[in-house]
C-alpha cells in the first residue's frame, strides 16, 4: 500500500466533506433561457405528454469547447418549436444558434445522442421523435443536414425514446441503437379515467398507461461503408424479448471482453441486457445476469441508467432511475457476469418518494471515487394535491461516494442548484468550461433549462481525456479508457446516449485526488489496438490519437467563469 497517498487522500476526504459541497444554477448568466414544452403544464391528457427532454453536452465545432443540445417537444395542439443548439463562446456564456443550423425539424422530442457516424472529424446528432426520428449530419460551419432518408433511416412511425451510436461488430463504423416506450397508436390512446386502463394514482383519475397499453421493440441499425444504415434487429436477436416499454439504452461492456454490451432501463418490465456474442448476434441475459429486477424479483418502472467502477474493482457497475414509490438501482457488477442488486448495503435506499430521470457518475470532489447524481420530476401534475412526500416538482439528489461501497446523500447541504425544484428529464454531464469540474445540464419540462455549476471547494486534481480513433471510430465510442495514479486504476468508457435519453459530453473526466499527475493513461481501442501514455500531468484536457498517444494538451482555465457565492 502507498502509505503516503493514502494519507494524502485521507486529508483530502476531509477537506471534501459534505459541508464543502456546493452546485449553484448558472443557466440564466449561460445564457440558456429558452423554455422546453412537453405537452400540458398542469394537466396530462395522455402519457406522450410526459416523456421527452432530451439534453446533449458536444463540440460540434471542435473548438474545444463544448456546446449543448436541448431537445424540444409540443404539445397536443402543435406548433412549439425545434429543439435548440448553443454555441459556447468560451467566456462561461452560449449564444443561441439553432436559426441556420439546420435543426429544424419539430413535434414530439424525445432523446439525443452523438457520434461521428461517417468518421469525417465531425459530430453528428441522432435526434429521436414520436414519428420519424432524424439523423443529422454534421456539415461543419455550424450547419447540420437532415440525411434520414439517403441513410436508410425512414421507417414506420415509432414512439422512439433513447438511442446510442456504437460499434458492436467493431468494424470501425458506428452502429445505432434505438429504443421504442409504445406501440405508436397508444401514445394518445386513452383519456384520464378511461375504465379499466390503469387509469388512477392515489385515488386521482390520471393519464393512462404504461400498464395496459400496448410496448414496442427496440431497433438496432447496421452502420455501412456508404454512410448508409441497415435495420439488423431480427437477425441480430434484438427483436427475441417481448414488446416493452423502452426508455433509456447504455452501452457498456459488462463483462470486459472488449465487446460493447447493450442495457436497456424499461418502465414497469425487467429491464434488458443483451450480451454482444462477438458474432454480430446478441443474447438477451437480464434475469440470468441479476440485472433486470430488484433483489426480491421485482420489476421497476426504470427510467435513465449510468453506468461506472464505482468501488473501483475494474468492473462496470449500473445504476438506474426509477417512479416513485421506489428508490434508485444501484447493480454491482460481481465480474463473473453477474449483478447483484445493492441498493440498500450503497444507501441508496433512503430516498423513496422521488421520480428519477436523468442520472450520471460525476466526481464532483475529485477524491477519484465516482459520485451519483439524478434528477426527477413526476409524471403526474396531481401529486402536488396528494399532499405528503410528493410532488410534481422535484429537487435533484447529490450521493456522495465514501470509497467504501457506500453513499452518503449529501443533497441538502450541496448548494442553491440541488435545492431547486423543476419537472426535470434529460440531464448530460461534462466540463462545460474547460476547469476540470463536471457541470449538469438539465432539460426541465415547460420550463428553461437548468445548469449546475460546481463550486465544491475541492482540493483534489483532475484529468480530462479526448479521443481520436484512427482504424477505430473516429469519436472513439467504446474505447476503454484507465488511468493508473499510485494503486489506484480509474476506469471509464467513451459512451454514446445513457442518462435519461441524453449525451453527456464524449472526453472522459476524472479525478486524481491530490496526485499533482497520473502514472500512465492506458486506451484499448475499439478495433483492438492499445495505446499507453505515461506520465500525464493533470490540470489539462489531452487529446489521445489511436495508434500516435499524446496529440495535444491544454490546460485548464485558471479562473471561474462565475463567482461562487
Amino acid at each position: 500500500m502507498n502509505v503516503r497517498w493514502t494519507l494524502a487522500g485521507l486529508a483530502l476526504f476531509a477537506a471534501a466533506g459534505p459541508e464543502a459541497v456546493r452546485f449553484v444554477d448558472v443557466a440564466p448568466r449561460a445564457g440558456l433561457t429558452a423554455p422546453t414544452v412537453i405537452g400540458g403544464e398542469r394537466t396530462k391528457q395522455y402519457i406522450l405528454e410526459t416523456t421527452g427532454g432530451g439534453a446533449a453536452i458536444l463540440d460540434y465545432d471542435d473548438d474545444g469547447w463544448p456546446d449543448i443540445v436541448l431537445v424540444n417537444g409540443s404539445r397536443l395542439g402543435g406548433g412549439t418549436g425545434p429543439s435548440r443548439l448553443y454555441h459556447n463562446r468560451g467566456d462561461g456564456t452560449f449564444a443561441d444558434v439553432t436559426d441556420g443550423s439546420g435543426l429544424d425539424r419539430q413535434g414530439w422530442g424525445q432523446g439525443v445522442c452523438a457520434g461521428d457516424y461517417d468518421n469525417d472529424g465531425r459530430v453528428d446528432l441522432f435526434v429521436t421523435y414520436y414519428g420519424q426520428s432524424v439523423l443529422y449530419r454534421n456539415q461543419g460551419g455550424g450547419v447540420f443536414a437532415d440525411t434520414t432518408r439517403p441513410a436508410g433511416l425512414v421507417g414506420p412511425d415509432r414512439y422512439s425514446t433513447g438511442c446510442a451510436f456504437l460499434d458492436y461488430d467493431r468494424d470501425g463504423r458506428l452502429d445505432l441503437f434505438v429504443s421504442a416506450y409504445l406501440a405508436y397508436d397508444d401514445a394518445l390512446r386513452y383519456p384520464p379515467g378511461t375504465a379499466g386502463q390503469n387509469c388512477s394514482w392515489k385515488g386521482f383519475a390520471v393519464l393512462c398507461g404504461p400498464a395496459g397499453l400496448r410496448g414496442a421493440q427496440n431497433v438496432l441499425y447496421h452502420g455501412n461503408a456508404d454512410g448508409t444504415f441497415t435495420d439488423v434487429s431480427e437477425r441480430a436477436g434484438i427483436l427475441r424479448p417481448a414488446p416493452s416499454f423502452g426508455f433509456t439504452p447504455l452501452v457498456l461492456d459488462y463483462d470486459n471482453d472488449g465487446w460493447p454490451d447493450v442495457y436497456v432501463a424499461n418502465d414497469s418490465r425487467a429491464s434488458l441486457l443483451f450480451h454482444n456474442e462477438r458474432d454480430g448476434t446478441f443474447r438477451e441475459r437480464g434475469l440470468m445476469a441479476g440485472a433486470a429486477l430488484t433483489a426480491d424479483g421485482r420489476a421497476q418502472a426504470g427510467m435513465g441508467v449510468a453506468a461506472a467502477d464505482y468501488d473501483r474493482d475494474g468492473w462496470l457497475d449500473i445504476a438506474k432511475t426509477n417512479f416513485d414509490d421506489d428508490t434508485t438501482s444501484l447493480y454491482h457488477n460481481l465480474g463473473d457476469g453477474g449483478f447483484e442488486e445493492s441498493s440498500v448495503r450503497a444507501g441508496l435506499a433512503a430516498n423513496n418518494r422521488y421520480l428519477g430521470w436523468g442520472v450520471g457518475f460525476l466526481d464532483f470532489d475529485l477524491d477519484g471515487w465516482p459520485d451519483l447524481l439524478t434528477v426527477n420530476g413526476h409524471v403526474y401534475p396531481e401529486a402536488d394535491r396528494a399532499g405528503g412526500r410528493y410532488a410534481y416538482e422535484q429537487s435533484p439528489l447529490l450521493y456522495r461516494n465514501l470509497g467504501s461501497g457506500r453513499f452518503e446523500d449529501v443533497s441538502m447541504k450541496a448548494g442553491p442548484g440541488l435545492a431547486i425544484r423543476k419537472a426535470a428529464r434529460g440531464a448530460a454531464f461534462g466540463d462545460l468550461f474547460n476547469r476540470g469540474r463536471v457541470e449538469v445540464v438539465v432539460n426541465n419540462m415547460n420550463d428553461v433549462p437548468t445548469v449546475l455549476h460546481d463550486c465544491t471547494a475541492a482540493a483534489g486534481r483532475a484529468l480530462v481525456v479526448k479521443l481520436e480513433g484512427t482504424r477505430s471510430n473516429r469519436s472513439a465510442i467504446g474505447a476503454r479508457v484507465v488511468v493508473q495514479v499510485g494503486p489506484r486504476r480509474l476506469l471509464d468508457e467513451v459512451r454514446s446516449g445513457g442518462s435519461f435519453c441524453s449525451q453527456s459530453d464524449l472526453r472522459l473526466h476524472f479525478g486524481l485526488g491530490t496526485s499533482a499527475r497520473a502514472d500512465r493513461v492506458e486506451v484499448e481501442w475499439p478495433s483492438g489496438a492499445r495505446d499507453v501514455v505515461p506520465g500525464v500531468a493533470a490540470g489539462q484536457v489531452v487529446i489521445i490519437r489511436e495508434g500516435v498517444g499524446l496529440v495535444g494538451a491544454r490546460a485548464f482555465q485558471a479562473t471561474r467563469p462565475f463567482a461562487c457565492p
